[in-house]
C-alpha cells in the first residue's frame, strides 16, 4: 500500500540494521502462528517468548485478542476488516524486526492470501509461517472462551471453522501438531526451529 500523499518521504537513519543485529546477537524473525481458535497459538506463543527471553533473545508476542484492544479496536471480523487486521500486524512485525527483535504472532489469519501479503511485507526468510494444527473437534472440546458454543448457537457471526472457512497453509515452514501432543513437546519443537533459523542466518552472514 502506497502513502496517501506524494509529500511523504522515507527517512533513512544513521543506524544500519546489521548494527542492531550485532548488538542483540540475533537475527530477527517473525514466527507467524496460524490455526483455528483454541488450537493453542497464544499459549505456545507466550511460552516460547518466555523460553527465548530466558535464553537471552529479545522478543515480543503480538496476540490476536490483545491488538484488538488498541491498535485494531476499530476493526470487525468481516473479510475486509480481517484482511486489514493482518496487514497492520505485518507492518508492526516488520518494524519490530527492523529493530532486531524476534516477533511471535498468534492470529487465526484464516485466509492464505492475507498470510501471503504478510510474508511480502515482512520479507522472505524473516517471515516463518507456522501452522498450529489442531482439528476442529479438539478445538471445540477445548473452547476456553466459549466461542464455539456461541457460534453453534448463531450468536457469533463469521466464526472461523463454523460459519467462515479456514484455509490451512499449503507449505508452511513448520507444522506443529497440537491436538493430542503435550504443550512441552510443541514448545520444544518451536524452540529448536527458532535456533535452527538463527544458526542458518548466522552461517549465511559469516
Amino acid at each position: 500500500m502506497k502513502p496517501s500523499s506524494k509529500n511523504i518521504v522515507w527517512q533513512i537513519g544513521d543506524v544500519k540494521p546489521e548494527e542492531r543485529f550485532a548488538m542483540l546477537q540475533q537475527r530477527p524473525l517473525t514466527l507467524w502462528l496460524t490455526g483455528l481458535s483454541a488450537a493453542g497459538k497464544s499459549t505456545l506463543a507466550f511460552a516460547l517468548e518466555r523460553a527465548l527471553l530466558e535464553a537471552g533473545h529479545p522478543c515480543f508476542v503480538l496476540d490476536g485478542d490483545n491488538v484488538r484492544h488498541g491498535l485494531n479496536q476499530d476493526l470487525g471480523f468481516g473479510t475486509a476488516d480481517r484482511s486489514e487486521n493482518i496487514r497492520r500486524i505485518a507492518e508492526v512485525a516488520k518494524l519490530m524486526n527492523d529493530a532486531g527483535l524476534i516477533v511471535i504472532t498468534a492470529f487465526i489469519s484464516p485466509f492464505r492470501e492475507d498470510r501471503l501479503k504478510a510474508r511480502h511485507i515482512i520479507g522472505e526468510g524473516v517471515f516463518q509461517e507456522i501452522y498450529v494444527d489442531a482439528d476442529l473437534a479438539t478445538c471445540e472440546l477445548r473452547d476456553p472462551k466459549g466461542l464455539y458454543a456461541k457460534a453453534r448457537r448463531g450468536e457469533v457471526a463469521e466464526f472461523t471453522g463454523i460459519s467462515s472457512p479456514y484455509e490451512p497453509p499449503l507449505s508452511p515452514e513448520l507444522i506443529v501438531h497440537n491436538s493430542s501432543g503435550t504443550q512441552q513437546v510443541s514448545l520444544e519443537m518451536l524452540y529448536q526451529f527458532v535456533q535452527q533459523k538463527m544458526n542458518e542466518a548466522s552461517s549465511s552472514h559469516a
